[in-house]
């Protein structure tokens, strides 16, 4: 902590995905639409979910709380990396940039145990499912999320007083569009080897295992599927393979980016959209708006709306006649006074 001491530099200057005025007028057009997208489409499964009793199970459940984590894990860089498409000082203080790092590694961290969880699920409901009920309940999924939410604070915490030693005494041009170690520790006035090795051992090979873990779990799963012919099998087949392209583009970034800290800033940067911009939308397309059930209930929620407004708008209507017919009689007792 006498490291931190020494730091004098204030804020950070983020020097985003391009310098180019046209690009980033077109980036701003492009994540803004993909950002309301990502917002709109998982808050529509969280109350999709919530409001149709048939999809209280075990992996909407775990969908659900997947849907939440990628609204924040979209929300806590994209939109400043709006706003700064539209300012020409691109500037984030130094508590905002430790802030960043803090909630990236909360949520990405919080992501894998859940992705892991989600593995594990579809595992036992097609390798064993005659023991599902038995070994996946609800208190298991609620054990679940909050071992995830554990995981994700402690590796979080790790990180950012990891980067709170850091001393920064001059350079400060992060050439990414948010704060992340990987970019933030090579500004630092010490020798970043050793940061960098700290930094595979805690991020990229714990991200490294888990995939191994996930792949491993998937092959089975796959395998298993393969030799049954029925149409679940097809289904479950389809949506097993839809599950692991989201995990391997969640993952593969992640770990390239963390097991070779001192890879091009190019190549880190456009890694860095995958998960933090691409991956969140994926979810509601892949995981759960494609799935016939999840289609089902959407149609009952958008029926239920709809029948609620007509009844709104009818008795609206009925008020507003009642009223005028009120109103009439009034006048014509008046005039009678009158006379």
């Amino acid at each position: 902590m006498d490291l931190a001491n020494q730091s004098i530099v204030s804020e950070f200057v983020l020097l985003g995905l391009s310098n180019s005025w046209e690009l980033q007028i077109f980036f701003f057009t492009v994540f803004s639409l993909l950002y309301v997208a990502t917002m709109v489409g998982n808050s529509l499964i969280v109350i999709t979910v919530i409001g149709d009793s048939h999809l209280h199970t075990p992996m909407y459940f775990l969908l659900t709380n997947l849907s939440i984590i990628d609204m924040s894990l979209a929300s806590f860089a994209i939109p400043k990396m709006i706003m700064d498409y539209l300012i020409s000082n691109k500037t984030i203080s130094f508590d905002g940039c430790i802030t960043q790092i803090f909630f990236l590694h909360l949520f990405t961290g919080t992501e894998i145990i859940l992705l892991m969880a989600m593995s594990f699920d579809r595992y036992i409901a097609i390798c064993k499912p005659l023991h599902y009920a038995s070994i996946i309940s609800t208190h298991v999924c609620v054990a679940f999320v909050v071992a995830s939410w554990i995981v994700g604070i402690m590796h979080s915490m790790s990180q950012v007083i990891f980067a709170l030693t850091l001393p920064f005494c001059g350079p400060n041009k992060v050439d990414s569009f948010f704060c992340d170690l990987p970019v933030v520790f090579q500004l630092a006035c010490v020798d970043t080897y050793v940061l960098g090795l700290f930094m595979i051992s805690t991020s990229g090979i714990i991200a490294l295992s888990c995939f191994i873990l996930l792949f491993n779990s998937y092959v089975i799963v796959l395998v298993t599927i393969k030799h049954h012919s029925s149409r679940g099998s097809s289904k479950a087949l389809s949506t097993c393979t839809a599950h692991f392209i989201v995990v391997f583009m969640f993952f593969g970034p992640c770990i390239f980016i963390y097991m070779w800290p001192q890879s091009s800033f190019l190549v880190d940067k456009i890694l860095s959209v995958f998960y933090t911009i691409f991956t969140p939308i994926l979810n509601p397309v892949i995981y759960t708006l494609r799935n016939q059930d999840v289609q089902t209930a959407i149609k009952k929620l958008k029926n239920r709306f709809l029948k609620r407004s007509e009844v709104t708008v009818l008795v609206r209507n009925s008020i507003m006649v009642i009223n005028s017919l009120k109103k009439g009689t009034k006048n014509e007792k008046n005039k009678l006074k009158k006379n």
